[in-house]
């Protein structure tokens, strides 16, 4: 078994069906990036994934084990759990303007680690201040790792959409998740910023770090990518290694799309 296998997804709104039956598998340290053009499904598959959406059908195995299975009822706490094993970058960023950059990666592992801490009962003053300094540590290490040593205590307004995208990320992978999402990390930013969020996106692929990338950059999906899907009509069209879809691909709606998207290149 794959260590994440996405089985017969489907999803509905209404009378609009934008999932009909989405499978696909990815072994631990793959990239995988998906492609095609706006209401293919690709938004949609990424809030499944992370249950921000409840698939109608489906069924997600991650590390061997069932994680969700749209038949089974979960209360809110087992949904938050789930949610654990994803990490998502959203397309705006969407950190807290309140809070500094460093605060913004620590916030989520403090508000987990006092909730676990006060399972085992009452949670004191040392307790806390080792918590929060522990979490502020980690928070540090992402934040220099993605090229942010020297804005920790700025504020969202005082970056650029490149670093605010770059704290976004930082603060997903805060809490470990097992398999990490972007949602068209670069849609917000000006083309010269882009690259900055790319490259750092780049940086983190590794061994261990299973990633899934929606994305409308054709050339970093081509580099970074072990595998490509390309999707249409709420279906996988084309799935295969960025060389057999990017330079021979087999479906005549893959070809148009990527022939349309050289031309807006």
């Amino acid at each position: 078994m794959a260590f994440l296998e996405i089985e017969n997804v489907y999803k509905s709104f209404g009378k609009t069906d934008v999932l009909k039956g989405v499978s696909f598998s990815l072994e631990k340290g793959e990239v995988l990036s998906i492609i095609g053009s706006s209401g293919s499904g690709k938004t949609t598959l990424l809030r499944c994934l992370n249950f921000l959406e409840k698939p109608d059908m489906g069924v997600f195995y991650l590390n061997g084990g069932e994680l969700f299975n749209a038949n089974t009822q979960y209360d809110d706490h087992e949904l938050r759990q789930k949610r654990l094993s994803f990490g998502l970058v959203f397309q705006s960023f969407n950190l807290f303007p309140q809070y500094t950059a460093l605060k913004n990666v620590t916030l989520a592992l403090d508000l987990q680690k006092i909730e676990k801490a006060k399972k085992l009962g009452k949670v004191t003053k040392a307790q806390k201040a080792e918590i929060y300094a522990e979490n502020e540590k980690i928070a540090k290490e992402l934040l220099s790792s993605v090229g942010l040593e020297e804005k920790m205590g700025n504020y969202p307004c005082e970056l650029s959409g490149g670093q605010q995208q770059r704290v976004a990320i930082a603060r997903a992978l805060a809490l470990s998740p097992e398999v990490l999402c972007f949602d068209e990390p670069t849609s917000a930013l000006d083309p010269e910023l882009t690259g900055e969020v790319l490259r750092a996106i780049k940086e983190l692929k590794s061994s261990d770090r299973t990633m899934i990338i929606v994305t409308h950059e054709m050339d970093f999906a081509k580099h970074v990518s072990d595998k490509v899907i390309f999707m249409a009509n709420g279906v996988i069209e084309e799935v295969g290694t960025p060389e057999e879809v990017f330079d021979n691909p087999k479906s005549p709606l893959t070809r148009a799309f990527l022939a349309k998207s050289e031309e807006v290149i």
